[in-house]
C-alpha cells in the first residue's frame, strides 16, 4: 500500500484519539530473526547506518513509529531512503485512551522493531505510563525485539528520565541554579530498557550544551533512589548509539558526534531547595566511532575523550582528565 492515512476500517483502526498510516506490506513474511538491540539517537537528522544496523536486527520486517505529534514523514523516509523493511506503519497519539484502544494494541504487538519519534516527551508520559500500551511496549522489549527513539523518543527509554511535565524544556544554568524546583521534572518506572534501569538519557547534547541540566538529572536520581549508582548518559545531534544484546554499544554520527558517559560514582555535594547545585570532581567520558561502550559495566574502550566536570555555586566547569 502507499503511504498515507489509512481508510477506516482498512484495519479496525478509527478512533479520534490517535492517527494511523501505513506504506508497504504489513501481513508480509519477515525475510529474517529478530534481535534484541537499542538504537539511541541525540536527535537531528538520521544516520543511516545506524538504521542499517537497525532494521537488519528487526529482521527486515514489520517496524511501527509512535509518536504523540505530526505525521507519515518519518515511515517514508525509512521506508523509501533507508529501506530494507517490509512495511512501517505509524501511530500518532492525540490522547491517553488511545494507549488502551485494541487496535493500537494489536499494530504495536505485530512489530519487529519499534521506533519513539522526537516531539514532546511529557506527551509519552502523560498518554502511555500506566497503559496497555505501556506493558507492550515492555513485552516487545523482554521479547528480544528492537527499539530505538530519537529526541525526546530518547528521553523516555532510561530508568529515571526528565519529564519536562512543567511545559518547557529546562536548559542547564537553570537547572544548575535550581535544582530541586519545578522545572527540573524528574519521571521513573515507566519503561524497562536493558541495561539502562540506572540510567538518566538525554539529547542534543553538545549543540544545546546539555552537560550541566544531565548532571542535575543524575543528581535528582541519586538521591530519589538513596544509591550513588545512576549514571547519565547524553547523545549529540546527528549521532546514534548502537546498542547489541549483551550491552556493547558504538557510536554512528554524521559529524564526529559522541555519546557522553557520566558516572559520578557518589552523590551531590550539596542538593537542598532554593540553593544551587555543588557537585565535585564528576568523570565525564566521551564515547566516539572508534570507541566501544559496554553498558554491562559502563566501562569504554578507546574513549574519545575524558574529563573531569565539577559544579561549584551552580557553575560548571570542564577540564581535560
Amino acid at each position: 500500500m502507499a503511504g498515507g492515512a489509512v481508510a477506516a476500517g482498512g484495519r479496525g483502526l478509527s478512533d479520534p484519539g490517535y492517527r494511523y498510516y501505513e506504506v508497504g506490506n504489513p501481513d508480509a513474511q519477515r525475510p529474517g530473526q529478530t534481535q534484541a538491540a537499542m538504537m539511541l539517537m541525540g536527535g537531528g537528522d538520521w544516520v543511516p547506518e545506524a538504521f542499517h544496523w537497525w532494521v537488519e536486527r528487526a529482521g527486515n520486517g514489520r517496524v511501527v513509529i509512535l509518536r504523540a505529534s505530526g505525521d507519515d514523514n518519518l515511515q517514508n523516509e525509512l521506508y523509501y531512503d533507508i529501506g530494507g523493511v517490509t512495511s512501517v506503519q505509524t501511530l500518532v497519539f492525540d490522547s491517553r485512551k488511545a494507549a488502551d484502544d485494541p487496535a493500537v494494541l494489536r499494530v504495536v504487538r505485530g512489530a519487529d522493531a519499534i521506533f519513539i519519534a522526537g516531539g514532546d516527551q511529557s506527551r509519552y508520559i502523560r498518554f502511555w505510563k500506566g497503559t496497555e500500551l505501556n506493558q507492550v511496549l515492555n513485552e516487545h522489549v523482554a521479547a528480544g525485539k528492537p527499539i530505538g527513539g530519537t529526541s525526546a523518543g530518547l528521553a523516555i527509554l532510561g530508568g529515571y528520565s526528565y519529564g519536562a511535565l512543567d511545559g518547557g524544556s529546562v536548559n542547564s544554568p537553570a537547572a544548575l541554579s535550581d535544582p530541586m524546583g519545578s522545572k527540573v521534572t524528574m519521571d521513573q518506572d515507566f519503561l524497562t530498557m536493558p541495561y539502562l534501569s540506572n540510567v538518566v538519557t538525554d539529547t542534543h547534547f553538545a549543540k544545546r550544551e546539555r552537560l550541566g541540566r544531565l548532571i542535575v538529572f543524575v543528581a535528582r536520581a541519586a538521591q530519589e533512589k538513596g544509591q550513588d549508582d545512576i549514571v547519565g548518559i547524553g547523545v549529540d545531534e546527528d549521532t546514534a548509539l548502537c546498542v547489541e544484546a549483551d550491552g556493547r554499544g558504538r557510536v554512528y554520527s554524521l559529524d564526529d558526534g559522541y555519546a557522553w558517559l557520566v558516572m559520578p560514582h557518589r552523590t551531590a555535594d550539596r542538593l537542598s531547595s532554593g540553593e544551587s547545585l555543588e557537585f565535585s570532581s564528576i568523570p565525564v567520558t566521551g564515547v566516539g566511532a572508534g570507541s566501544r561502550l559496554h553498558l554491562a559495566g559502563f566501562t569504554v574502550d578507546n574513549p574519545a575523550f575524558t574529563a573531569v566536570a565539577s559544579v561549584v555555586d551552580g557553575e560548571l566547569e570542564l577540564q581535560p582528565d
